[in-house]
């Protein structure tokens, strides 16, 4: 087993590995840039080391830095998490001739099946059945629109490097189609360093259900079932859940035959996500492979048991897996939200600053994968991704339950977060019967709000009466304070009992 792994990523994602590395006995390297230098990735770190400017272009995404810091600190082994360079097939590449570890797959099947384009190929390849679009990177704006005009619109630009909603635009007429193809590129290019796109058939209200997929480096592949991933905002995933309500038992199987073959034909090795898009009569399409750890991951841990960071560890130290696809046998029911740094009542606009308090839920069946804690400042420069919020129930309806009264535990102020939106979402009929598709939300956000808000439950002082609370909230805490110094014995603490019979005596007050 590695020794020392260092871990290229930052927020909650960093601190969910580092976690993992620390339960191993494996010392843990973080790295920052300048506005990361308070993270909660590098408290928690054994070693943490800075790598530049707040840019990510700059930081976060310059191999030559990270292979350099890997070197000083003495690590065995790199974990790139999610996003940045966790789909940059240049980054196995430049671990490999540095004498270092890549925990994920090597770059030629990064290249193979994490390119968009590629990947589309090679499972037409294996039979697997894909959504009609291009097979190549589209070379200009002249040649997209020419296809566009051909399959019909509406259409989807996609980054062919990309991930998570990044680079994606739905293009519906000629008019929409030049603004979009440049607005996609660009930001690609941001996100990923890579601007080329592919072009694809948009398909109207589908499913999104993923098959999570783990392979040795000895040939065993296997399938961990399936994720439900249809609830999104502009192409990107905010609610999760295993299993997914509409897939069966045979189609759970035939989804889990065709990602295995996908990833032998890839000859892929170490954790990987297949993405499918499914129709009203359970027809498959496949979408992606995601070619790195999800974001989601934990609600297949949760219906697993299975540690899926400890896993990719293991494989990449050369293990082999210790188990067959057919024993895993998802129990329960388990479902995360994706807690934001934005404002819903704003456009979801983003809403950095300083964390004031925070509050945050427990209890049976709830786990939250965290990245911030209380008094740091949320910076503007990066995905506003805070924490992951997880349920787990022996069913859908009670996981829900346990999600909405965790939600009502979360408190947070100083910023806004969309815990509120959540609050909303599980109480929808058509959510709580899991009749929902990759534009349900979208369109739920057009109709009308209820009265009340969005966000998360901290509002600010807006009125009289709200001023006039507050004043009188700090005159009694002046008061309690001055009784409890009247009460204190010289030199020593006042009574605990006397405290609250004066906080009593307060209360009481008009």
């Amino acid at each position: 087993m590695f020794q020392k792994i260092l871990i290229a990523n930052r927020g909650e994602i960093a601190v969910r590995i580092l976690r993992a590395c620390r339960e191993l006995g494996i010392r843990s390297v973080a790295v920052f840039s300048d506005v990361d230098r308070k993270s909660l990735h590098v408290r928690l770190a054994d070693e943490a080391y800075a790598i530049g400017p707040a840019p990510s272009r700059e930081s976060y995404l310059r191999i030559e830095k990270i292979i350099d810091v890997a070197h000083r600190a003495g690590c065995d082994a790199i974990h790139p998490g999610y996003g940045f360079l966790a789909e940059n097939a240049a980054f196995p590449s430049a671990c490999v001739d540095g004498g270092l570890i890549f925990i994920g797959p090597p770059a030629e099947a990064m290249e193979s099946l994490g390119s968009k384009t590629a990947g589309r190929q090679l499972a037409r390849r294996a039979d697997v059945p894909t959504v009609p679009g291009t097979n190549d990177p589209i070379e200009n704006l002249a040649e997209a629109q020419a296809l566009a005009h051909r399959m019909g619109y509406p259409v989807l630009l996609k980054a062919v490097a990309g991930g998570g909603g990044k680079g994606m635009r739905l293009v519906t007429s000629d008019a929409e189609f030049e603004p979009a193809f440049r607005d996609a590129a660009s930001e690609a290019m941001n996100a990923f360093g890579d601007d080329r796109l592919y072009l694809e058939k948009y398909l109207d209200r589908p499913h999104h259900v993923e098959i999570q997929i783990f392979a040795d480096a000895h040939g065993r592949v296997v399938s961990l079932g399936e994720r439900e991933c249809s609830v999104q905002r502009r192409h990107q995933k905010v609610i999760e859940e295993a299993p997914s309500p509409i897939v069966t038992p045979d189609l759970r199987k035939k989804m889990g035959d065709a990602a295995v073959r996908l990833a032998r034909a890839g000859r892929y090795v170490n954790a990987g996500t297949v993405e499918f898009l499914v129709d009203a009569n359970l027809n498959f399409y496949f979408l992606e492979v995601n070619t790195r750890l999800q974001v989601e991951h934990p609600v297949t841990e949760q219906v697993t048991g299975l540690d899926l960071v400890k896993l990719q560890i293991a494989i990449a130290a050369g293990h082999r897996l210790p188990f067959a696809w057919e024993s895993i046998t998802p129990r329960g029911h388990a479902m995360e939200v994706r807690l934001y740094a934005e404002d819903p009542d704003n456009n979801f606009f983003p809403s950095p600053g300083k964390i004031l308090s925070r509050h945050v839920p427990s209890g049976p069946g709830i786990r939250l994968d965290d990245g911030v804690y209380e008094g740091w400042t949320v910076p503007n420069e990066y995905d506003p991704l805070l924490s992951k919020l997880i349920a787990w129930g022996n069913s859908r309806e009670e996981t829900i339950a346990r999600l909405r009264r965790a939600l009502e535990e979360y408190t947070i102020s100083g910023i806004k977060t969309n815990a509120g939106l959540f609050r909303r979402i599980l109480t929808e009929p058509e959510f709580l019967r899991g009749e929902i598709h990759t534009k349900w939300l979208d369109e739920l956000l057009r109709r009308p709000i209820p009265a009340t808000s969005l966000s998360d439950h901290t509002e600010p002082v807006n009125s009289a009466s709200d001023a006039a609370a507050i004043a009188a909230a700090i005159w009694q805490a002046t008061q309690v304070d001055k009784l409890s110094r009247r009460s204190s014995p010289p030199g020593g603490q006042p009574s605990r009992w006397k405290q609250e019979g004066r906080r009593e005596q307060l209360d009481r007050l008009p």
